[in-house]
C-alpha cells in the first residue's frame, strides 16, 4: 500500500497531453509526470480530455475562423524495474481529435506518438525527525532520466494552414523523433508531501521540414495521504504547472503563431486499494499567452486506472 500511493501521485500532476507543444492540445506526447514507485511491473490506462479555442482575433475576439478544438486521448502505459535504481516506462496513445467551425465538424482519429523513457534514482532516503510530542518519518527521493518520442502518429502537412491566424495544432503526431530530459523530486513528512517535476523536450524537424518549438514544463504539487480502516488510501492533491514553448519553424522560417506561456492550477483525488489505483485530475488555466494570442487553452480533465503486478 505504501508503494501503490506513489503510483497515484504520478497521475495527479498536470499533464502535457497528446497535444500541440504550445498549449497541450495537438501533436507530441511527452507526458511522464512523477515517476511512480511501483512494484516490479505496473500497467495502466488513462483517458484525457483537452480543448482549445484557435483562430481568435485581437483581444481573444471570436471571428468567422474561430474554431473549437477537442482532444480525447486514450493511453495504455507500462513500467518495469530493471533493478533497484533503474526503471523504464512506455506510453501508447490513441487520439480522437475534433474541431468545429461555424457548425461544421472535422474529426481525426488514430495512434499518436509512442514515448519510451528511462530513469535512474540518485537519492532514496528515509529518516526520522524527533519533535516535542512525536517522531515523524522524513522520506526523500530524486530521479533523473530521459527518453525519446517516436514518430508513430500521423503528421499531415496539408493540415498546416498558412492562414495568418492559424496554429499547427490539429495533428495526431509531430512526424519527428523528439527527446526529453527529466528530474523528479519527492519530499514527504509522514503523510504530507510535495512533488517537484521538471521536463525539457527537444524537438527535431520532421521530413516535411516542420519543427515544433522546444518545450519546458515545471510543476509542483502538494498532497496528503489518508488511510482508512479498510486499508484504502485516499490522497487529495493540488498544485500548479507552468509551460513554456519556443516558436515553431517551417522550413527554417519562424512561425509567429506558435510558442508561448501557460500557467495552470490543478486539483485531484487519488485512491489506492491493494494493488489497484484509481484517480482523477482537473486542470484550469490561470494565465496564458499562446501563439501571439490567437490560441486559448481551456480546462483539462484526466481519469486513470492502474494495477501493480
Amino acid at each position: 500500500m505504501k508503494r501503490i500511493i506513489s503510483i497515484l501521485m504520478a497521475f495527479s500532476l498536470p499533464v502535457v497531453s497528446l497535444a500541440c507543444d504550445i498549449c497541450g492540445c495537438g501533436a507530441g506526447n511527452n507526458y511522464i509526470g512523477i515517476l511512480p514507485d511501483f512494484y516490479k511491473h505496473i500497467v495502466g490506462v488513462r483517458y484525457r480530455y483537452n480543448q482549445v479555442m484557435s483562430h481568435l482575433g485581437v483581444g481573444e475576439a471570436t471571428t468567422p475562423l474561430t474554431t473549437q478544438e477537442r482532444y480525447n486521448i486514450a493511453e495504455a502505459w507500462g513500467g518495469w524495474n530493471l533493478n533497484d535504481h533503474v526503471r523504464v516506462m512506455a506510453v501508447l496513445p490513441y487520439s480522437f481529435n475534433e474541431k468545429t467551425n461555424q457548425g461544421s465538424t472535422t474529426t481525426k482519429n488514430g495512434i499518436g506518438d509512442i514515448s519510451l523513457s528511462g530513469f535512474y534514482q540518485l537519492l532514496n532516503s528515509r529518516n526520522t525527525i524527533s519533535g516535542e510530542k512525536n517522531t515523524n518519518l522524513l522520506v526523500q527521493s530524486l530521479w533523473v532520466g530521459g527518453g525519446v518520442k517516436l514518430a508513430t502518429g500521423k503528421y499531415n502537412p496539408a493540415d498546416r494552414s498558412m492562414n495568418a491566424q492559424s496554429a499547427n495544432l490539429f495533428q495526431l503526431g509531430t512526424g519527428s523523433y523528439d527527446f526529453n530530459v527529466n528530474a523528479m523530486y519527492d519530499l514527504r513528512v509522514q503523510d504530507a508531501g510535495i512533488n517537484l517535476n521538471g521536463n525539457y523536450k527537444i524537438n527535431t524537424a520532421n521530413r516535411f521540414d516542420y519543427q515544433y518549438g522546444n518545450k519546458a514544463s515545471l510543476n509542483a504539487q502538494a498532497y496528503y495521504k489518508f488511510r482508512t480502516k479498510s486499508k484504502v488510501m485516499i490522497a487529495p492533491n493540488a498544485g500548479v504547472q507552468y509551460e513554456n514553448s519556443k516558436t515553431d519553424r517551417d522550413e527554417n522560417i519562424i512561425v509567429t503563431t506558435s510558442g508561448g506561456d501557460l500557467l495552470m492550477g490543478t486539483i485531484g483525488m487519488e485512491t489506492a486499494f491493494g494493488k489497484f489505483a484509481v484517480g482523477a485530475n482537473f486542470q484550469t488555466p490561470l494565465s496564458q499567452n499562446l501563439a501571439s494570442g490567437i490560441v486559448k487553452a481551456e480546462d483539462r480533465v484526466m481519469v486513470h486506472f492502474a494495477v501493480a503486478l
